[in-house]
């Protein structure tokens, strides 16, 4: 099973930011970071590849879902992404008014409840190509350090 706080969090965190990948999500912070060294064959490789691309589409629509629900609150996204990159930071201190404070708890709070469904569309995704959620993290987390990895990915992506 995903940690789904840390995927959702993450999730959360691409659909404000405009990111696009999906690999980060796996992404260790830098001390943490470590060689996962991992054999992958290519039947693997190309199963966790069209596992990918269809969570890279459900991660797409969650972005567009997301910044609709910004969006119908009322909120300019880059407005929105300010507050919530300020709320983040205890070091910072957030810039907004109190109507946008409370605008923007509701928003996080709706998002936040979109989140278990697109999780579990994420899970199906890696399933329906014959993988475990376990083994696309490894395969993903490999990706990140394995640069001949790497290559064949692309190649098998582009090909």
């Amino acid at each position: 099973m995903i940690k789904s706080k840390k995927i959702a969090g993450l999730l959360f965190a691409f659909a404000l930011l405009g990111s696009a990948s999906v690999f980060a999500q796996t992404q260790l912070p830098q001390q943490q970071q470590q060689t996962v060294e991992v054999d992958v064959s290519d039947e693997e490789l190309s199963k966790f590849a069209d596992a990918y691309q269809k969570i890279r589409m459900v991660n797409q629509q969650a972005q567009q879902e997301m910044a609709k629900k910004v969006e119908d609150s009322g909120f300019d996204i880059q407005r929105f992404n300010e507050i919530h990159q300020a709320s983040l930071d205890p070091n910072t201190e957030v810039d907004a008014t109190e109507d946008e404070l409370t605008k923007h708890k509701e928003v996080v709070s709706e998002i936040e409840g979109m989140q278990g469904e697109f999780q579990k569309e994420m899970e199906n995704a890696i399933s329906e190509e014959g993988l475990d959620v376990a083994r696309y993290e490894k395969i993903a987390m490999a990706l990140q350090t394995d640069t001949e990895l790497q290559q064949r990915l692309q190649q098998l992506m582009q090909g």
